[in-house]
């Protein structure tokens, strides 16, 4: 390869790189950005942004937000996410069945839809006595080790909206500051608890994650509460370490 050649294919690999800088600055606009609020966000000189921007409008990965006054995320760009979607039931499945086999206890996958939690996956236990429950049921997230873990990866507000809206809707009246505290040291801990909160005999941790898209994912592992008292250290290094497996995996 000649120098000009080198030289060429350096240029080319810069734009696609910087193309790909404006793109993240612009991932979770809604109402889009400015050109300059970009080349700020992205450390590049407006006019370098500007001819970046005009280059992926041709293309529709980004198009001008409905004021006119900002630039954001097209639609053709979602439809490539999507043809690149990634199954995350499928994709941990195995690391869920690892889980089950070495805690022996009944393992449930769920994501959030809206402002409920829906069972979209589940490996049975191999206990006798054991938690078990039907894949496309629903849970409420204030009362479950799975949901109280998916509102540790909102802001404050947005676990108060979903708190007050859940609590509204079961006619219940619960202290909002004491709530906010279990779920900031959910966040500290990476792990969420159910001690017969949402079914009286049944307990549970959970962690949550979210998958490439930014959907939201829990995982639990429900007990029969008397055998949770005795196995609650060995359940949260389990669910812990399986945290750390997926963490890996989404971050790739």
């Amino acid at each position: 390869m000649s120098d000009a050649d080198t030289a060429e294919a350096r240029n080319g690999i810069q734009v696609i790189a910087r193309a790909a800088s404006v793109l993240r600055a612009l991932k979770g606009s809604q109402t889009g950005m400015s050109l300059g609020q970009i080349a700020e966000r992205v450390d590049l000189p407006r006019s370098t942004v500007q001819r970046i921007v005009s280059a992926l409008q041709a293309e529709r990965l980004v198009i001008a937000s409905g004021a006119g006054s900002g630039i954001r995320l097209g639609p053709e760009l979602h439809s490539l996410a999507e043809s690149a979607h990634y199954n995350i039931a499928e994709t941990i499945r195995p690391l869920l069945q690892d889980l089950s086999r070495d805690t022996e206890e009944t393992v449930d996958l769920s994501i959030l839809r809206g402002n409920i939690l829906i069972f979209i996956d589940q490996i049975p236990g191999t206990q006798r006595l054991r938690a078990v429950s039907s894949v496309g049921e629903t849970f409420p997230l204030t009362t479950t080790a799975n949901g109280k873990a998916c509102l540790s990866l909102m802001d404050n507000d947005a676990v108060e909206r979903f708190a007050r809206g859940e609590w509204a809707r079961a006619g219940v009246k619960r202290d909002m500051a004491h709530f906010l505290e279990e779920i900031a040291e959910v966040r500290q801990q990476c792990i969420a608890f159910d001690r017969d909160e949402h079914t009286s005999g049944i307990s549970a941790v959970g962690i949550a994650f979210k998958d490439w898209k930014g959907d939201l994912y829990g995982v639990s592992i429900p007990t029969p509460s008397t055998r949770f008292q005795q196995s609650e250290a060995k359940l949260m290094a389990a669910i812990l370490k399986l945290h750390q497996d997926i963490d890996a995996l989404t971050s790739r």
